[in-house]
């Protein structure tokens, strides 16, 4: 049996056949000149044409997608578009270049810049060489390269997929993902969550397996097997049969004791909004506002702001929505808002911060959420990412009074604002810890980075002691404000108990783990989790902290999560 092993990023116990991703486009010969006779004001149009194509075709998808899909589609389509990649082409054109080879040149320097300046942006040039094969293969008037095409379900296994290929993925035909490279924050790994997929990344050669071999993916352990044995074979069956358990909540999210916690939603829009209702999601506890600014050369009007947002509102009259203002900057730049040529642009004007180059944006926003919320039933909460210091959260309320908003919150994604939680709470009335940056940041390890995911692993026991020091920083004086997680931290439902016992309030994910949290959750009692957050407090490591809460945890391998 031929074993593999990499990061789990997404539970569930399967068997299948493996297909490998289609090589990609091939590459035009190295100094390919314009054809005869050809114009290159026509070469630079057909490019334009064949840019054009590839735009449609990504929005066409996107306008069919929702969630976190959706914006991995929007922004590739907007690279299709890019400025800078189609006037370096059209200036090789200008010097005699083919258009195909054209495109590609200047896509291979665009990424090389962009991978150059690390952090989010590193992460854009793969969307740069995605888009950049899209467009020579729609100028030889080919199929673009994608996801192969199956009568079967089968295990999809590539060395990366593309964003705009992993956000359209049929969850009917892939049974599972399973990549060489990437990392637990990567599009691969969160899409994979949100459709509930079982996924593995970083399981290094899993790209050279031959096609249509029957393996084992075990998701939550982050394995492969070749040749899957009877034990794996019963562990698969296990899980197929435990899915339907797993695939519904009740809408109540407690421990085994009664201690109440709210399973809440992440939602980029009405539409996902309605699905996660539809789950039983107790509310909202991250709505992404930026993916309405999305395709957009322009800020939208405060009435165009506030007709999306009040489709997210009215899924849940009577509940809390808790929206976050626009996150723009690092790997979601706008035109009218960020600068594109910072060079370290994940420590760089993002999020609240767009508010110092660019006042008016953020002030607009909060009356269009205003306006949104008064024609709603909804308990709208609204909060700034990116805070730092207690003046930034004190600003940023200021701004909501304002406006009339009754609860405005931080986002806890910086270390600074972890490790003055109690100044920075005394001003808002709430904090929600975005661990995927909270991460990052204090590992200062790129959360997209394969080689790089055991580093980028929120059981880090430096992450788990800003999560406590947030959590009492909001009980000094007085404060006894509400700390929820809004991160992927909280879709692991073995993660979610620590969380739990570090004294976080509410919990929010992608709506189709809330039922594995939920069923996890009940099965123990506040003051078992809490002993199992000191058990990760006390580990050396992650891997360990992960080792030794889930060994306390046996509910995690009867139900294959």
């Amino acid at each position: 049996m031929q074993n593999f092993t990499g990061v789990g990023v997404s539970p569930g116990r399967v068997i299948g056949t493996i297909r490998q991703m289609p090589k990609p486009v091939a590459e035009p010969p190295s100094g390919e000149r314009l054809a005869s006779g050809t114009a290159p004001e026509d070469a630079a149009r057909d490019l334009k044409a064949a840019a054009q194509a590839v735009h449609d075709e990504l929005k066409s998808r996107a306008d069919t997608a929702s969630g976190d899909g959706k914006a991995v589609l929007e922004a590739t389509a907007l690279m299709a578009r890019d400025t800078m990649l189609l006037k370096s082409a059209v200036k090789l054109i200008n010097a005699g270049s083919s258009a195909e080879r054209a495109i590609w040149d200047a896509g291979a320097s665009v990424s090389e810049m962009l991978h150059n300046l690390g952090g989010y942006m590193a992460e854009r040039a793969t969307d740069v060489l995605d888009v950049r094969a899209r467009i020579v293969a729609a100028l030889r008037g080919v199929p673009a390269p994608g996801i192969p095409a199956s009568e079967t379900p089968f295990i999809l296994v590539a060395e990366d997929l593309a964003p705009a290929d992993t956000a359209t993925l049929d969850p009917d035909k892939v049974l599972a993902l399973v990549t060489s490279g990437g990392g637990p924050q990567s599009h691969t790994a969160i899409i994979a969550r949100s459709l509930g997929l079982p996924a593995v990344v970083a399981a290094h050669g899993v790209d050279e397996l031959p096609e249509s071999i029957e393996a084992y993916v075990d998701g939550a352990a982050g394995t492969i097997a070749i040749e899957p044995s009877e034990e794996q074979r019963a562990a698969a069956s296990a899980w197929a049969d435990n899915a339907a358990t797993l695939a519904v909540f009740d809408g109540n999210g407690t421990t085994a004791d009664g201690h109440p916690v709210p399973l809440l939603a992440n939602v980029g829009g009405a539409k996902d909004a309605a699905a996660a209702a539809a789950l039983g999601a107790q509310g909202v506890g991250l709505f992404r506002t930026e993916f309405c600014f999305l395709e957009r050369d322009t800020e939208p009007t405060v009435e165009e702001q506030a007709a999306a947002y009040k489709g997210v509102f009215d899924a849940f009259p009577g509940k809390k929505v808790v929206l976050r203002t626009l996150d723009a900057g690092a790997d979601k730049p706008l035109p009218f808002l960020t600068d594109a040529t910072e060079s370290n642009p994940a420590l760089g004007v993002r999020g609240y911060r767009t508010d110092f180059t660019t006042p008016g944006v953020l002030e607009r926003q909060l009356e269009a959420i205003a306006q949104a919320a008064s024609e709603s039933e909804a308990d709208v909460w609204v909060m700034a990412p990116m805070i730092s210091t207690p003046a930034e959260a004190a600003h940023f309320a200021t701004l909501c009074a304002a406006k009339g908003i009754k609860t405005p919150g931080v986002m806890v994604e910086v270390p600074s604002a972890a490790l003055t939680a109690a100044a920075v709470l005394r001003h808002v009335g709430f904090a929600s810890l975005g661990t995927n940056d909270l991460t990052q940041y204090a590992m200062a390890a790129d959360r997209q980075l394969g080689p790089l995911a055991a580093l980028n692993s929120p059981w880090q026991p430096a992450v788990l002691r800003l999560v406590q020091l947030t959590v009492a920083g909001s009980a000094e004086e007085g404060n006894n404000k509400p700390v929820g997680v809004c991160g992927e931290a909280a879709a692991d439902p073995a993660l979610a108990v620590v969380l739990v016992g570090l004294g976080v309030s509410t919990l929010s994910m992608t709506a189709r783990s809330l039922a594995a949290v939920g069923a996890v959750l009940r099965t123990v009692a506040l003051e078992q989790a809490r002993e199992l957050a000191q058990l990760a407090l006390s580990a050396p490591d992650a891997v360990d902290a992960r080792a030794w809460v889930r060994a306390k945890l046996p509910v995690l391998e009867e139900l294959g999560l």
